[in-house]
């Protein structure tokens, strides 16, 4: 089995700091961390090769520091893993990031799954799984919260959380699968692990590399344009209501009226 896991970088919710004058996240002195969701799809895809064999590949884009993120999944005992950098890459939205890790995927050879977290904590959007199935033309599953191998391992039983209930589907390779937290508990990484992706040589990846074309790539690829961003403000207003409870009562339904409530 060739196995891809793609995971993101994302700054540390716990130390998020926000820029009120321009609308921007602080990012300068944050610590990045791997996306939450993504060591569940890096669980998923090692569960996979211990049943089936084959080897893991974890794939991200970003900035030369990403080569962090791509450490710490081998320390929990992913094979390999590249790194696609480069600064043409730049203000790409969920379009532009998913022809980019199709191009790399692609580069990788013929691949039997493809792992990602449901979402990023950062943007939130959850495209960037779907986008690349279409991208590398393979059936994606979406917010899987079970799998078994079935068949001697020619398919894939999933349990998919719907907005009604959840779906039984049985598909068979490739496929791509976005995951939930939910369908696992990701593995601690070992010594051996940790010692071993230390010494690693992880490979960077250039669009010329993966033979991006320009017109596709970062701001010039990305349709969509963020013109403000800001953190929405609560107000909320209370009132003590006295009197008997009959008195209270009715005093309530008159503000409710008066709000256009009732």
């Amino acid at each position: 089995m060739n196995i891809v896991v793609c995971i993101k970088q994302v700054p540390d919710a716990e130390s998020v700091k926000w820029d009120h004058k321009t609308g921007t996240l602080i990012r300068d002195g944050v610590k990045s961390v791997i996306n939450p969701f993504d060591y569940h799809a890096i669980e998923a895809a090692l569960s996979l090769k211990d049943t089936l064999g084959g080897k893991v590949t974890a794939v991200t884009m970003g900035p030369p520091q990403a080569q962090d993120a791509i450490r710490e999944a081998m320390s929990m005992g992913v094979d390999e893993g590249v790194v696609v950098s480069d600064r043409a890459f730049a203000g790409a939205d969920t379009l532009a990031t998913t022809y980019t890790l199709a191009q790399a995927i692609k580069k990788m050879g013929d691949v039997d799954a493809v792992f990602c977290g449901k979402q990023a904590i950062d943007g939130d959007t959850a495209q960037v799984g779907p986008g690349l199935a279409v991208r590398l033309g393979i059936p994606c599953v979406t917010y899987v919260s079970e799998m078994e191998v079935v068949e001697d391992g020619k398919r894939l039983r999933l349990k998919r959380m719907c907005e009604n209930g959840y779906d039984i589907i049985e598909v068979a390779f490739p496929v791509l699968l976005t995951v939930l937290s939910s369908l696992n508990v990701p593995r601690v990484p070992s010594l051996k692990g940790k010692m071993r992706a230390k010494k690693a040589q992880i490979p960077m990846w250039s669009a010329s590399d993966i033979g991006a074309e320009p017109e596709k790539i970062g701001l010039a690829g990305s349709p969509t344009k963020v013109h403000s961003t800001y953190i929405p403000k609560f107000e909320a207003k209370r009132e003590f209501l006295h009197g008997t409870p009959e008195e209270q009562a009715q005093a309530l339904i008159d503000r409710l009226k008066e709000a256009g409530i009732i």
